[in-house]
């Protein structure tokens, strides 16, 4: 069992992810989004995630117009142990979804560059990945001319706030003919608005004209949660900021920007930090097929640390890829289920506390229409006691295989089979 603190530390992390999420759609099939400003890495970094070059990255601001989607495999410690217990024809490993959307620029919510469009497209994804650049070169150009990730910040935040604004500018009139419709009261007369949707818009326009994120507040009741999420507000999506620096700032764990833009981020409602260098991970990536030149990569690499006079577990070097795809999964509150036979080893994607009958139906509408039961098995526990049998049959020993019915809440790492039946209609 983890230390007291750490487990407070780790359900304070979920409980502020569970937030972040609230106002979101509740579907298994969520993604990440890329947006930044052009240049700075977007395309690049999507590729580095799908494993596979997916987009085309090119030094151009608008080299990416419609939004680009790939699939990036989650890292999955359990699910490779089951995989390579079983061994079977198939497997098939989760996946997190993930949007390249195009560059933004100043005045984008106006309609600048491809504003409208792009804008549309952050709408349409559930999580957002702030990219922002603090690597200078004479071969990227910066659309502003110079590296500034303080000046890009607030210029993609303003850019989503403004846009808010422009739909909280809508939504007052849209709620009054609501009310009138349904008291049928003529067009003309000027009804009360309901006391919790005041207090929502008042606390989105506060946050959003001090330009900081509407779903960082924690206080927000549940009425004004379903209320908000009726608005459609870009800044309620779950947002990670990623710092992509030079290799050499990424290997020394440092650089002039990262305590500025620590700084910035808690002045405008907090939120995760993940720096990383595509320069890093592109060279890391480029000797993939070659296991032994990766390795020396690496240690090239740790040796350069040493160089810098720097040592210890926090200057290990090691790909941030993924802790980015965990953290995006993590921020939509997506978790895996596993099932696990001779034919196929497959992770399902699900909701945080979804439910044993909705779970089901991942798989396949006839089995949650046909719940019957699901017999469940911890994956510690099927570790633990499995003794390298590719079967259930010690942990049924161990009394560790247990039935759970339609009130069960799925656990991230169970696995699973679901009992059902269901019968074919008569015909009439």
């Amino acid at each position: 069992m983890p230390p007291k603190n750490k487990k407070k530390e780790a359900d304070g992390a979920e409980d502020k992810f569970m937030r972040a999420a609230r106002f979101g759609r509740v579907k298994n099939d969520l993604k990440m989004g890329f947006v930044g400003l052009p240049n700075v890495g977007k395309s690049t970094l999507t590729n580095l995630l799908a494993g596979a070059f997916h987009a085309e990255a090119a030094n151009y601001p608008f080299c990416t117009i419609d939004p680009n989607m790939v699939q990036a495999i989650v890292p999955d410690q359990k699910f490779k142990y089951l995989a390579n217990t079983w061994k079977p024809p198939s497997v098939v490993p989760a996946v997190l979804k993930i949007v390249d959307i195009a560059g933004l620029i100043r005045g984008a919510a106006e309609g600048a560059g491809l504003g409208n469009a792009f804008l549309s497209h952050i709408a349409a994804v559930d999580g957002i990945f702030h990219l922002v650049r603090t690597f200078p070169s004479d071969d990227i150009v910066h659309v502003d001319d110079t590296v500034d990730p303080i000046r890009d910040l607030e210029t993609i935040q303003s850019e989503l706030c403004l846009k808010d604004k422009e739909v909280l500018s809508k939504v007052v009139e849209k709620e009054k003919d609501r009310i009138r419709k349904e008291k049928q009261i003529s067009r003309s007369s000027d009804p009360p608005l309901g006391e919790v949707f005041q207090s929502a818009y008042d606390k989105c326009m506060q946050l959003i004209e001090s330009n900081t994120p509407v779903q960082t507040r924690e206080d927000f009741s549940m009425g004004e949660v379903d209320v908000i999420r009726e608005f459609g507000l870009i800044t309620t999506k779950p947002q990670i900021y990623v710092v992509n620096m030079s290799k050499r700032n990424f290997l020394r764990k440092g650089n002039k920007w990262l305590p500025k833009i620590q700084t910035w981020v808690n002045e405008h409602g907090g939120g995760q930090i993940i720096p990383m260098s595509c320069e890093f991970e592109q060279e890391l990536m480029d000797l993939q097929d070659d296991k032994e030149a990766q390795k020396a990569f690496i240690q090239q690499c740790e040796d350069e640390v040493k160089a810098m006079g720097l040592s210890g577990p926090g200057f290990a070097v090691k790909s941030v890829v993924p802790r980015l795809i965990r953290s995006g999964r993590q921020s939509l509150c997506l978790q895996s289920f596993y099932t696990a036979g001779p034919k196929e080893v497959r992770a399902w994607t699900i909701m945080k506390g979804t439910l044993a009958p909705q779970a089901a139906g991942v798989i396949h509408t006839d089995f949650e229409r046909g719940f019957i039961k699901a017999e469940v098995a911890n994956f510690d526990d099927f570790k633990a006691l499995h003794k390298g049998e590719a079967s259930m049959a010690k942990v049924k020993e161990a009394g560790k295989y247990r039935q759970e019915g339609k009130g069960y809440v799925m656990q991230d790492g169970d696995i699973v089979v679901f009992m059902h039946n269901v019968t074919a209609s008569k015909k009439k």
